[in-house]
């Protein structure tokens, strides 16, 4: 199988001095994520998951997915932030463009979210879209407290035991939880609901590979022991320092330019299926490195739609940021642009030509334009959008973020500016102890 690649010749000269610098630091962020002596070290469980998850966990995985896709039409994922984003970037990436615009086939539910919002109209919508429907739902919180997945699993529970009966919403409802403790290990318990564990040494952000993001995953049809084993082998590759090291190249180089002045890095892809994989990327590394007066902002676009809204910024706007491009290599199908006889719209000379072909030159064009304009450009490949080079890229990024936050000289693995609006929020509303 083919792996990701990585190309830091269009920007690394732009910072050459302070990579060079960051050589030996870079080795000793390496070792010290690898040997857990590192503050948030607690919080390490995900570095050897692809590995060392058990086979009989998956297959466990696997066979409640299989009772949910037999039983519903729609499996509600209810979750926030790490909780449902990195499944999310996965089923997106994987699904067809405009599966949503189809009725659900038999054994091939809907995977939809809630729970990642406060919104009143989106949560009446969902719940009108599944009246009498054939639902389920996987609800994923360590706590069961959250504010946001606790409102939607409250509403979408009383409706599934309205429109089945309690006996029955019993088999349709999976919690995803903390081994012992809080609200919905309790409710879990006393329901009688199915359980998966969220490891305590496991943070929500890098949680994809737990039964977090693979239940969900497995769920929507797709195949996770290729992500595992797309992930593994990255594991595997990471492991030690040495120039091929793909995550601890991504790191130094970063670093290095956010030293050199770069404080934005926008990620980039020029493939729609990556939308929700930004999405995760900003999480992951916004609420690991944003602490401490310190961090890289990251920022995200889809090229080549948002090169006529943003790319004026991006070519000519405050040289502050830096590129980081995901490309794919091979579509899952080949498409031509057609002859017209007329030409009225003026393309006849790209007929025949491959759409990815165009594609391609359009990332090509912009890099050249957007590094002679001053922007560094790190370049991503991915062999295909597949289970298995997701798997690998979930990884690179998950092990570059850990190695990046010790450079950056903070704590990756915790996230203490997140509660400073929860605080607020429940003494406006009155909370019980706010």
């Amino acid at each position: 199988m083919k792996t990701i690649e990585l190309n830091i010749q269009d920007a690394v000269y732009f910072a050459d001095k302070q990579y060079e610098a960051l050589k030996d630091e870079t080795v000793q962020a390496l070792a010290t994520l690898e040997e857990g002596t590192g503050a948030g070290n607690d919080f390490l469980g995900w570095l050897d998951l692809p590995s060392k998850t058990p086979a009989e966990l998956v297959e466990r995985i696997e066979a409640t997915a299989a009772r949910l896709r037999e039983n519903c039409d729609y499996v509600v994922c209810v979750g926030i932030g790490g909780s449902y984003l990195g499944a999310k970037a996965v089923n997106y990436a994987l699904a067809d463009s405009f599966a949503d615009f189809y009725a659900p086939k038999p054994n091939e539910p809907k995977v939809i979210y809630a729970g990642q919002n406060i919104g009143e109209e989106y949560l009446a919508e969902l719940q009108n879209l599944l009246k009498d429907k054939k639902f389920g739902i996987i609800v994923i919180s360590k706590s069961g407290t959250t504010t946001e997945p606790a409102i939607a699993f409250r509403l979408l529970k009383d409706q599934l035991v309205a429109q089945v009966g309690k006996e029955e919403a019993k088999n349709l409802i999976v919690a995803v939880t903390d081994a012992a403790r809080g609200a919905l290990r309790q409710m879990s318990d006393e329901e009688g609901y199915e359980t998966y564990v969220i490891p305590d040494n496991v943070g929500g952000r890098f949680s994809v590979l737990t039964p977090v993001g693979l239940l969900p995953i497995a769920v929507a049809g797709h195949d996770i022991k290729k992500l595992l084993a797309g992930a593994a082998e990255m594991e595997k590759s990471t492991l030690h320092a040495s120039d091929s090291n793909i995550a601890q190249t991504y790191a130094r180089l970063r670093n290095a330019l956010y030293r050199s002045g770069k404080k934005i890095e926008i990620l980039v892809n020029f493939d729609p299926k990556l939308h929700y994989v930004s999405e995760w990327w900003k999480q992951l590394y916004g609420e690991s490195e944003g602490k401490d007066g310190k961090g890289i902002f990251p920022a995200s676009v889809d090229f080549t739609t948002d090169l006529h809204s943003m790319g004026q910024w991006i070519q000519d706007g405050e040289r502050t940021i830096f590129e980081t491009v995901i490309s794919v290599a091979k579509p899952a199908v080949e498409h031509r642009v057609p002859m017209d006889a007329a030409d009225l719209d003026g393309i006849n000379y790209l007929a025949g030509k491959r759409i990815d072909e165009v594609n391609k030159m359009a990332e090509l064009g912009t890099k050249m334009a957007h590094v002679d304009g001053g922007v560094p450009n790190m370049h991503i490949t991915l062999p295909a959008i597949d289970e298995h080079s997701l798997g690998q890229l979930i990884y690179f990024f998950e092990k570059a973020c850990g190695i990046s936050g010790y450079l950056l000289g903070v704590n990756p693995f915790n996230q203490p500016g997140v509660e400073a609006y929860k605080k607020n929020m429940f003494k406006l509303l009155k909370k019980p102890g706010y």
